[in-house]
């Protein structure tokens, strides 16, 4: 079945960076578009990044010119640079694959962020 395996979630103080990793297993993944969501206590789930099979990236504004989305096809793996990091940016974050109109979903990995 597929799985989608986050990590690399943490306390980091504000301006700081921390990196996330997502491995896929069970999916053709350089045929699946990915994306990172985030979802803060009380909020929605909302889009971060994504990036295509063809690796097209898109940015939520809140997040451009801070975190960085990329994809290593040879790993299985999507990554979330993110840099100067803000407490606002702290939530659960998602990993998402979406293959042929479905979409799977990883368990999440927590990102605090201390002022």
């Amino acid at each position: 079945q597929v799985q989608l395996v986050e990590s690399g979630g943490g306390l980091v103080q504000a301006g700081g960076s921390l990196r996330l990793s997502c491995a896929a297993s069970g999916i053709i993944f350089s045929y699946t578009g990915m994306g990172w969501y985030r979802q803060a206590p009380g909020k929605q789930r909302d889009l971060v990044a994504t990036i295509t099979s063809g690796g097209t990236t898109n940015y939520a504004d809140s997040v451009k010119g801070r975190f960085t989305i990329s994809r290593d096809n040879a790993k299985n793996t999507v990554y979330l640079q993110m840099n100067s990091l803000k407490p606002e940016d702290t939530a659960v974050y998602y990993c998402k694959g979406r293959l042929r109109g479905y979409d799977y979903w990883g368990q999440g990995t927590q990102v605090t962020v201390s002022s």
